[in-house]
């Protein structure tokens, strides 16, 4: 390897918002996170249902109107 032109490699500890810490070595002296496998919720398996109801609900109203006119031209004979 060349010298001078890697940077340095340093032991660092990362730091979450959760207060959870993690040991590791990276090219950065401190490293503060959000969110880390500690407390993201696809890792803690606490995710948070998302109301769908709500836009299912919605999408019918939306909707209502133009569905009885189909329904009638379908049953009426030509």
């Amino acid at each position: 390897m060349k010298d001078g032109i890697h940077p340095e490699y340093y032991e660092t500890t990362v730091r979450c918002a959760c207060g959870s810490e993690v040991q590791t070595r990276t090219t950065l002296k401190d490293l503060h996170v959000e969110v880390c496998s500690q407390c993201h919720p696809f890792f803690t398996g606490k995710q948070k249902l998302m109301d769908t109801a709500g836009r299912i609900e919605k999408f019918k109203r939306k909707y209502a109107k133009a569905m009885p006119a189909e329904k009638q031209d379908a049953s009426s004979p030509q």
